[in-house]
């Protein structure tokens, strides 16, 4: 079997895990990948290019995360049309058919850990948002979850929303540009995924501030700062575990086996007390058996 991976960036390190889970799990089946990713991160012409030229390729499957929930629809209609079955993953396509979504509940998954951040405030301060992507869809359902729970905690006041673009470097030049305008120092800040809140923590250590930071991706990176103190605490939005059930899933259709429409992986905050788990680099982490994997997923196709 030959699968074509497709990811949206080679700067985000959610999607260095997700092409390394795509890796170990097609190994355990002795299947082939061949990775398909934007040179321009996220550049949604980049993206059909690439999808034409995996076309020519005849894979077998498609494993794909689109650059953008809907730009992208006319070229996977054109997979469609070859009858090549895709597993979309991490962000949903607008449109279907696809033989299963995997991936979290962005929406609680915001609210899990802007909630954890607002316990931890004491319900009143002042922070900082940082958004991803424009036209993602995992930033705007997270987005959602987050301005609930602040609409819920009216002493909790938000400064500005920074659009860090899921990007590190990004992330700081925002937060940079914020400090040095506005001369405010905020207590917290509430970042879409890891990469920026590491960005925003390198702008605001420059400066001699330490608010409470929180992120998403549980990231090694950010599993080393919850360890210095540095970031309070991270949601498990685990790239890898979510790319090695979407390989799997695509391998099991191909098989002829009936897989779930949609399979969403469970919300975890992960902060000093239990962080162990996540305490390894990302190849030495483990892919979840199928079984608890799709414990809690939707009636099979």
């Amino acid at each position: 079997m030959r699968l074509a991976v497709f990811t949206k960036n080679n700067t985000n390190p959610a999607y260095a895990a997700a092409r390394i889970g795509a890796e170990r799990a097609a190994a355990r089946y002795g299947a082939k990948v061949s990775h398909y990713v934007p040179q321009k991160a996220d550049d949604v012409a980049q993206q059909i290019a690439l999808i034409d030229e995996a076309l020519a390729a005849k894979p077998d499957a498609f494993v794909f995360v689109p650059v953008h929930v809907s730009a992208v629809d006319a070229a996977i209609a054109r997979v469609h049309a070859a009858g090549v079955p895709v597993v979309n993953f991490l962000n949903r396509l607008a449109t279907g058919p696809y033989v299963t979504f995997v991936g979290s509940d962005d929406h609680a998954l915001g609210r899990e850990i802007a909630g954890y951040l607002a316990r931890a405030m004491k319900g009143r301060g002042t922070l900082v948002l940082m958004e991803g992507m424009p036209g993602s869809i995992t930033s705007a359902e997270r987005m959602v979850g987050f301005r609930e729970v602040l609409q819920a905690h009216p002493d909790i006041e938000c400064l500005v929303t920074l659009a860090g673009e899921y990007q590190q470097v990004a992330g700081r030049r925002v937060m940079d540009a914020f400090l040095e305008k506005s001369r405010v120092q905020p207590d917290a800040v509430l970042a879409a995924n890891d990469a920026m809140a590491l960005g925003a923590i390198e702008a605001l250590d420059a400066r001699g501030l330490r608010p409470i930071v929180t992120g998403v991706n549980a990231l090694p990176e950010a599993i080393e700062a919850i360890k210095r103190g540095t970031m309070l605490a991270t949601a498990d939005f685990d790239a890898l575990k979510i790319s090695c059930t979407a390989t799997e899933a695509a391998i099991r259709h191909l098989r002829g086996e009936a897989v779930p429409r949609e399979i969403i992986l469970p919300v975890q905050i992960v902060d000093r007390s239990n962080h162990a788990q996540w305490d390894k680099p990302l190849e030495e982490r483990e892919c979840l058996p199928w079984e608890e994997a799709t414990r809690h997923a939707s009636s099979s196709a």
